[in-house]
């Protein structure tokens, strides 16, 4: 029996949410199109190649039969929104603001040699906006990795 040829990749991102309707409301504002797919329990957003989803806290630990706790203010877990500048990075960061966000940390030149700051969405989930020389955005805005 031959072996699978197993092709790693990310196909979705769920954000477990305490509130899937403000949720939904706050991302759209961001400028996320709803899919058809989703309805009032949950949210599929196309985000470029990977697909954003937001469900109920609770139903997403019910769904992965682990124990739903309060989240920390930290989960060790980020989401990047890579741009083509320093002036993008900090449109986007005031947009986020304009749409609910909360602003962690202002923009600023970091120590690997790029630009960047972070939002919270309404649940907390953070958000690195940035903008890496290294890595430069193809044509569709997918990151070009060095290989």
């Amino acid at each position: 029996m031959a072996a699978v040829q197993l092709k790693p990749r990310i196909n979705i991102i769920t954000l477990g949410v305490s509130d899937v309707a403000r949720s939904k409301a706050f991302y759209e504002r961001l400028g996320f199109v709803p899919s058809s797919m989703g309805n009032e329990n949950v949210g599929f957003y196309g985000a470029n190649g990977v697909v954003l989803g937001i469900y109920g806290h609770a139903a997403l630990a019910e769904d992965a039969k682990v124990t739903d706790k309060t989240p920390p203010d930290f989960r060790g877990v980020t989401l990047a929104w890579n741009n083509d500048s320093e002036a993008e990075v900090d449109a986007v960061l005031r947009h986020a603001v304009t749409c609910g966000a909360r602003l962690i940390k202002p923009a600023e030149k970091v120590f690997w040699g790029g630009y960047s700051g972070y939002f919270a969405d309404p649940d907390g989930h953070l958000w690195e906006v940035a903008f890496n020389p290294f890595a430069p955005l193809d044509d569709t805005g997918r990151i070009q990795l060095p290989v």
